[in-house]
């Protein structure tokens, strides 16, 4: 019977072929990836490049993916998730609270000490994302991934050991919850994106920044502070990110394309994303202790009072999301139950 069916659908690709001229298969179609990151640094190195080959292999090349790093395409980093709503951009990768306020749910993972694993973090961001902002806070985009880089720690030309040491620095951060934090831990706040880092830091505009070890390299950071100052096994914070294609554009495409791409994305890109940022931090952080810079490393006393200090920020997210309309305890809680269960 099988034989039959087969010869029958073998008669009917067969009578396709005489009509057309030409295979059955899907129109192929490009989809522009935009980013803010250049070239050779490790997230578009180590994650969005093989990414898109795995993609594009994935769709019998159906799907090609172009490229453009640092903002080829034009705007400035706050600008791409608009970007890829818009079309400007089928897929971008961006950090989520580029756009202060537009994503609030995923700055419960930026929240201080809240993790110290990025590829546990970044699944149990994923099941977070998928319970709580896929019809909500992302409902406009195709979410493709969602993870955050490893243990986050503070770079500046002057030591940082102390909560205190903070008083009066210029500090840049990333986001709207990280800012919040290092306010209350007393430094003066910066927010911009990264890339901006290196220029702020040499004009003084900036005395340190909160960055993960694996982008210090690509910014050459090592070489315009001298100190680096870790939280032993502990993270003071980390940023969510996210990879978002255009829904419409994604809903266009065909069965065979969507499997493609569906087959590449979601938990295990999001958890593999994450680790391959916490892996590059090793190599970041020796070519720092090459150029012979101080790498402060606080015991555990000493980040028992950072913790103290920045416990304040907790609450305050909470009852914000409470006045936003969310359970901000019940989303905290969740939270912290969903890394815990990916590995923690």
């Amino acid at each position: 019977m099988s034989l039959m069916k087969n010869a029958l659908k073998g008669l009917a690709v067969a009578a396709a072929l005489a009509v057309t001229g030409a295979p059955l298969q899907a129109q192929e179609v490009t989809l522009k990836l935009h980013q803010f990151l250049p070239q050779q640094a490790n997230v578009p190195k180590l994650i969005i490049d093989p990414w898109i080959e795995r993609v594009q292999n994935a769709s019998g090349g159906e799907i090609k993916i172009d490229h453009y790093p640092s903002m080829q395409l034009g705007g400035k980093p706050p600008e791409l998730i608009g970007q890829v709503q818009d079309g400007v951009a089928d897929i971008v990768w961006t950090v989520l609270g580029y756009t202060p306020g537009r994503f609030p749910q995923a700055e419960a993972f930026e929240l201080p000490f809240m993790m110290n694993n990025a590829e546990a973090t970044s699944r149990a961001f994923w099941q977070f994302a998928e319970a709580n902002m896929f019809d909500s806070d992302l409902k406009d985009f195709k979410v493709l991934a969602v993870f955050v880089h490893g243990p986050g720690l503070i770079h500046s030309k002057d030591p940082i050991t102390n909560v205190a040491d903070l008083n009066g620095v210029k500090l840049r951060a990333p986001t709207r919850i990280i800012n919040q934090m290092v306010s209350d831990l007393g430094a003066t706040p910066v927010g911009m994106p990264v890339p901006a880092v290196p220029e702020a830091l040499s004009k003084g505009v900036i005395d340190a920044a909160v960055i993960p070890w694996e982008v210090t390299a690509a910014l050459k950071v090592p070489e315009l502070v001298g100190n680096h100052t870790e939280f032993g096994n502990e993270s003071l914070y980390t940023t969510a990110f996210v990879f978002a294609m255009n829904k419409q554009k994604y809903e266009a495409l065909s069965d065979s394309q969507k499997a493609a791409l569906d087959s590449q994305s979601g938990a295990d890109f999001s958890a593999l994303a994450g680790k391959l940022m916490q892996g590059a931090d090793a190599g970041a952080r020796e070519a720092a202790v090459a150029n012979g810079n101080n790498i402060i490393t606080l015991t555990d006393a000493q980040v028992a009072e950072w913790k103290a200090a920045s416990s304040g920020v907790e609450a305050k997210w909470v009852a914000d999301m409470d006045s936003k309309g969310f359970a901000g305890q019940a989303l905290l809680d969740q939270a912290k139950a969903l890394i815990k269960e990916n590995g923690m």
